[in-house]
């Protein structure tokens, strides 16, 4: 692949939409996990020239120090980056504790919790500041799996690396120089207490899926099939109910 072609791509993308807005869209915000995708879609942004926000957004999260090290960089490299570090994690605790107070407890619901309580963060920031929301999703998760939560790091404007592999990334990762902690740390969503990875969830490594992705015929294509089966919902447009007019006005 053609790391600084593609590079250039997705920086005049960016930069084109901002320029289609006509004045109304300002600034680009992108929340930092620490993870792989958000350090390369923020420094994307970063290289853009645009006002960029880049937010560390703990939530029980002991473990932030790869994000921190990233914006930091960020700040210190560009002029147009600035960081904030906003702590979620009274937030959550008082969601959840109206919720189980109720009988609403779930596991995955209160991870998913975390994933959108960040989204609104996100949107609040970016409605404050004239802004969008950039997406950090990768083609992998965002289309082949749907890897991603619902209304949650789901939840955005636009998304500049959408139509790049796990792979790809980790290629461009390695062309803008990302920190080498961040290129070689398993990936995670960063939702769980007990630390468990993608890879955990998923059953499969992102190279198989990507495989799996491509080659009907490879041993791990049933399992990526009943993952994206299962996640289809996410990845489809909403079911919306259809009334004939007959049936309005007849």
């Amino acid at each position: 692949m053609n790391n600084k072609a593609v590079i250039s791509h997705i920086v005049n993308w960016i930069k084109k939409y901002i320029d289609d807005s006509s004045g109304r869209i300002s600034t680009l915000v992108v929340g930092v996990s620490g993870g792989i995708d958000s350090a390369v879609v923020s420094k994307l942004c970063a290289i853009s020239g645009i006002k960029t926000i880049v937010l560390t957004l703990p939530i029980k999260s002991s473990d932030i120090e790869l994000s921190l090290n990233h914006c930091h960089q960020l700040t210190k490299d560009h002029d147009n980056v600035t960081h904030f570090k906003l702590e979620l994690t009274d937030t959550f605790n008082l969601f959840k504790n109206t919720c189980d107070s109720h009988g609403f407890s779930s596991e995955l619901g209160l991870a998913n919790t975390k994933a959108r309580i960040r989204m609104i963060t996100l949107y609040q920031v970016a409605s404050s500041e004239n802004g969008i929301v950039v997406g950090t999703g990768n083609k992998v998760e965002d289309f082949g799996v749907g890897f991603y939560t619902k209304y949650g790091d789901g939840g955005v404007d636009i998304s500049p690396i959408a139509d790049l592999t796990k792979s790809e990334v980790r290629s461009i990762a390695e062309e803008l120089k990302i920190m080498r902690e961040i290129i070689v740390a398993p990936p995670t969503d960063g939702l769980w207490e007990d630390g468990r990875n993608d890879e955990d969830q998923l059953g499969l490594t992102y190279e198989e899926i990507e495989k799996a992705m491509s080659d009907s015929s490879n041993e791990n294509h049933s399992l990526y099939t009943s993952i994206r089966e299962k996640n289809l919902h996410k990845m489809l447009p909403i079911p919306v109910c259809i009334i004939d007019n007959k049936i309005k006005y007849d």
